[in-house]
């Protein structure tokens, strides 16, 4: 039996390892864990010794099929809460991560199968993020973001990469979720501002706010 703890690093290390063909540095899981790089020398060795991770001086963490096995299940278990919290409890879409990341170590096969049945094999969770399915299998978005877009271009909003609450709360103040459809009018040069139209209105978005807004082309 792994701890919450161990299971949270190797989810941080999933993350990561998804974004990378190198291993993932321990500063880097220090920075996603909040903790010291101490620590994470400390742990890395425990979750080594258990074969679930393979560490290369200089080349970072790396994790077994036992390893990543178990991350996927953490993924899964926590982007299911997520779907089942926002579409059956009402909860917002910026109101889900933490309660969900109690839930996700919830250890328990039948649970987690019979959830994904009862909300009918969602294949995305509330902010676009691919849902593995028991076998570990999910489909990756291409990653295009409204930044890419240039002046006249369309799209769809399928996904966020910043999943803080603040960023979320923003989206949904300027009617900004999944789902809409989105024109490029104009991009100002000075800072990358860009003017758009959504839900027949022109709003003006910012660099840090594009960049983090996953698009799908049209």
């Amino acid at each position: 039996m792994n701890t919450f703890t161990e299971e949270n690093y190797l989810k941080a290390i999933f993350k990561y390892s998804t974004k990378t063909k190198e291993g993932v540095s321990t500063n880097v899981i220090a920075d996603e864990l909040n903790t010291k790089a101490s620590s994470v020398t400390d742990m890395i060795k425990k979750l080594s010794d258990k074969k679930l991770v393979i560490y290369k001086k200089y080349k970072g963490v790396t994790l077994t099929e036992k390893g990543k096995k178990i991350a996927l299940s953490i993924v899964r278990n926590h982007r299911l809460w997520e779907v089942f919290l926002v579409e059956k409890l009402n909860f917002k879409w910026d109101e889900v991560h933490d309660v969900a990341e109690e839930l996700e170590h919830i250890n328990s096969e039948k649970l987690t199968d019979q959830l994904e049945i009862f909300l009918d094999y969602p294949k995305y969770d509330p902010h676009g993020d691919p849902i593995p399915d028991k076998n570990g299998n999910f489909s990756h978005h291409k990653d295009v973001t409204l930044s890419d877009l240039s002046c006249n271009e369309k799209g769809i909003v399928v996904g966020v990469k910043e999943h803080s609450s603040s960023y979320l709360k923003y989206l949904e103040s300027i009617d900004l979720l999944l789902g809409t459809e989105i024109k490029v009018n104009e991009v100002i040069e000075f800072d990358h501002t860009m003017n758009i139209s959504i839900n027949k209105k022109n709003i003006n978005i910012s660099h840090q706010a594009s960049k983090n807004l996953i698009i799908k082309k049209t």
